[in-house]
């Protein structure tokens, strides 16, 4: 018995799955021209049936023995189940059917590229090269591989081909934007963005990724320009409203950028990343009950959100619950151990509630994975002074001079430091390296120690850097 049918819809497609999957269910044997089988196979992957769609392929090169696509498309479907050898086998009978076809080639070569063979796919794609009519997909599958050699310059340079041919290839798009951010190429990406935008004013992918680059660059206002315009052309692009939003909290818009966030909930489903950025902007708010409250959606989208954790927290410690911020703390901690935030939050915590040790140990902690963080330091040292511990104090604080060679903050309180330990003339040193540095920050030094404001010596020398830099 022969099916034919013409495939010009999903309902037609349908019914002819019906038709096979019964012909299986009787043990029957109908006949199917290539073009149905084909349509079937593609049914079945698309649904990720990698099982049924082998099942098909069966049936259909033993009905149509000479169709090397089918055995190119079995290639596939075994490499995604990993299965290489049989995937191997499977495009060597394709390639003896049709030894030139660049298709072939191409399956071939990403067979080698999932097994980590880079050379010799990229030898099969160059070959590929040399008989392809439409060379856009085999520029792209190069960019990957240089990609996954982490030659990203290079995969630039082909991508750029790719999407010459194809320049709305939403893939190539991605790819490229991702390529420029790893390499930190903000400047060159806006280049490139604005150039595409330049040959079509109506591809919203290009003024989303034009907003990134000015968002990477620190022009917020301009980002929020293009992203309007990604919306404007594509009113359902969610992604556009969530950047606009981190853009808007950038510029402190808090409550702006709350309305922006939630209208991606009019296009998706609402999600834990953006739950976790509305909290945010009300915790800037100080709208504690509101923020934890989202913080709260969050972690129900995603126990692993270790920012929404930690989120609730802040609040927490906002209203002076220190004992119950301390759990969410940890909660964060052990989602990601190696934040530095996480640590600093926790020994501040700690310190407040009178449990010195382990907040001196947090510090510890914190200065150890973020050295350059001026704030932990002060506050770690600061912790060894209220206790007496002046030579520990003066210690911590050196140890961050060592790393902060710049920041007058630190030396100022080593000033302070040093004048409470009797260390005069070593005070007196370190505050003309402090006002070097930072002349105009030199309250800081009265603000630790207000009875050094009637120290003559003290102030004849800020006054003579004082009035240098006026």
């Amino acid at each position: 018995m022969e099916e034919e049918f013409d495939f010009g819809s999903s309902e037609e497609q349908k019914k002819f799955v019906n038709r096979f999957e019964e012909m299986i269910r009787n043990e029957d044997q109908y006949f199917f021209d290539a073009s149905t089988f084909e349509s079937i196979i593609d049914f079945y992957s698309d649904k990720n049936e990698s099982v049924k769609a082998l099942q098909v392929i069966d049936f259909a090169t033993s009905q149509h023995p000479y169709e090397a696509g089918f055995y190119a498309k079995k290639a596939q479907i075994l490499s995604s189940m990993r299965q290489f050898s049989l995937a191997m086998e499977a495009i060597q009978k394709a390639e003896s059917l049709e030894p030139s076809d660049s298709d072939i080639l191409l399956v071939k070569a990403s067979i080698y590229a999932s097994q980590g063979v880079l050379d010799k796919s990229e030898e099969l794609l160059n070959q590929a090269l040399e008989n392809a009519e439409n060379k856009a997909e085999i520029y792209h599958q190069l960019a990957t591989i240089y990609q996954l050699q982490g030659d990203f310059k290079k995969a630039i340079i082909f991508l750029k081909k790719t999407l010459k041919i194809n320049p709305d290839n939403p893939d190539a798009l991605l790819e490229i934007n991702f390529c420029f951010d790893v390499l930190d190429a903000n400047e060159d990406s806006l280049k490139f963005f604005t150039s595409l935008i330049d040959e079509d004013p109506y591809s919203y992918h290009c003024w989303y990724y034009v907003g990134n680059a000015y968002h990477k660059l620190s022009r917020y206002e301009e980002a929020i320009d293009a992203y309007d315009y990604a919306i404007l052309i594509n009113d359902g692009f969610s992604s556009a409203y969530f950047n606009k939003g981190n853009a808007l909290v950038n510029l402190d818009r808090y409550t702006e950028a709350i309305e922006i966030y939630k209208q991606t909930f009019e296009y998706e489903p609402p999600n834990a990343d953006t739950y976790c950025a509305i909290g945010e902007c009300y915790e800037k708010l100080e709208l504690m009950d509101t923020a934890r409250d989202y913080y709260k959606k969050a972690v129900k989208l995603d126990t692993d959100m270790a920012d929404a954790w930690f989120g609730i927290g802040v609040t927490l410690d906002f209203e002076e619950r220190y004992f119950e911020s301390l759990h969410f703390y940890k909660k964060a901690l052990e989602l990601d151990d190696e934040n530095p935030d996480y640590w600093f939050a926790i020994a501040d915590a700690r310190y407040k509630l009178g449990q010195i040790e382990e907040s001196e140990l947090a510090y510890n902690k914190v200065v150890e994975l973020n050295p350059t963080d001026i704030e932990a330091w002060l506050d770690f040292s600061s912790i060894y002074f209220e206790q007496n511990k002046i030579d520990e104090a003066i210690e911590t604080i050196s140890e961050a001079i060592k790393v902060n060679t710049d920041a007058p903050e630190l030396y100022y309180r080593l000033v302070a430091y040093l004048f409470a330990n009797g260390q005069y003339n070593e005070a007196l040193n370190f505050l003309e390296l402090a006002l070097a540095f930072g002349p105009e920050k030199h309250h800081i030094l009265f603000e630790y120690l207000p009875q050094l404001q009637g120290n003559q010596i003290i102030l004849e020398i800020i006054k003579k850097y004082t009035e240098k830099n006026d």
